[in-house]
């Protein structure tokens, strides 16, 4: 147990001093975000700190995979992002085809389900269809490509993605035990300080999809190991999928151009209706926090499954629907 704090630490302190390497090679290098009538910011911001994120990651989990740590599958399974970690630095920097990338994260996210032995069957009486592998193990490719996507898209406030991550990976430990998540946790505090609001350096596409990527993988394993149900993984993802969702079919309504880059998630019109990005990072931890308490309910009294996935729901179409009184959700 003590090598495990040793490691844990220096993932901590790895991430933060590679980040502020990064970021002065970005500042150097001009790998900048520069602000526009799209972003939440002002100025340039250097990009790419998701990179120490990523480093400190794999170097990680190899070594816990040496040290008996890590299951095989798994081990193997979380491999298959940095495929997905180079074509996002390479967009980054020059910007990727969205047919490349496409290709690229459908072809990873099925090479991971597959050393991951497909999505175990969930818990869905009545529903025989999902327990056909030909019909499940597609969704279940289809929702991993979206969720690497749309972690993207929701990485566009200080702290934000790194808040969400962290978030995950505590309530997945709570449940499970499992090192990595610590790990994971780790990896990315190093970083927070750096993303904490004002930002210092974004993570950039190759952060937030590594992110999104990484957690959802871990999400399929728990469930299949009977760790944790993957709805309860929906539930404690939410606040990002959620959102994320919601706001791409309130735009194909408008009959907007969906590739066009926005401002109309909920988090941003919060941001644009005068609240701080770091009051958008604790609204955030107590909506967490909140969904962790239902989970513990959810798993407790099998009975108020479905209510209570219902009721989270229903806070967050609750809190959009507020949020759109602040600042509306209007048609480009």
């Amino acid at each position: 147990m003590t090598i495990v704090i040793v490691i844990l630490l220096l993932a901590c302190i790895v991430s933060f001093t590679l980040a502020a390497f990064i970021r002065r090679m970005a500042i150097r290098l001009r790998l900048m975000n520069e602000s526009n009538a799209r972003s939440l910011h002002s100025g340039s911001i250097p990009i790419g700190g998701g990179l120490a994120i990523i480093a400190v990651w794999y170097i990680g989990t190899a070594v816990f995979f040496w040290l008996g740590l890590m299951d095989k599958s798994l081990f193997y399974a979380l491999l298959c992002g940095l495929v997905l970690a180079g074509v996002s630095l390479l967009d980054d920097i020059i910007q990727v085809k969205p047919i490349i990338r496409l290709i690229v994260h459908f072809g990873v996210a099925t090479a991971s389900l597959y050393l991951l032995g497909g999505l175990r069957k969930p818990v869905t009486p009545g529903i025989d269809i999902l327990s056909i592998p030909a019909v499940i193990n597609p969704l279940a490719v289809v929702g991993m490509v979206w969720f690497i996507n749309l972690y993207n898209f929701m990485d566009g406030a200080d702290g934000f993605a790194s808040v969400e991550a962290i978030s995950i990976a505590l309530v997945l430990f709570a449940f499970t035990g499992s090192m990595e998540l610590l790990l994971l946790v780790s990896a990315v505090l190093g970083f927070l300080y750096w993303n904490w609001p004002k930002a210092k350096i974004f993570m950039g596409d190759v952060g937030s999809t590594q992110l999104g990527f990484i957690l959802v993988v871990l999400g399929i394993n728990y469930h299949n190991t009977l760790d944790f149900s993957i709805f309860n993984w929906l539930m404690i993802s939410s606040p990002f999928w959620f959102d994320a969702t919601l706001t791409l079919f309130r735009r194909w309504r408008n009959k907007e151009k969906l590739s066009e880059a926005h401002r109309k998630h909920t988090y941003q019109r919060f941001i644009q209706a005068g609240y701080s990005h770091k009051e958008l990072d604790l609204a955030l931890i107590f909506f967490n926090g909140t969904i962790f308490l239902m989970i513990l309910v959810y798993r407790e009294f099998e009975i108020m499954k479905i209510p209570i996935t219902l009721f989270t729901l229903g806070i967050l179409y609750y809190f959009t629907r507020r949020v759109d009184r602040l600042f509306p959700f209007a048609k480009d």
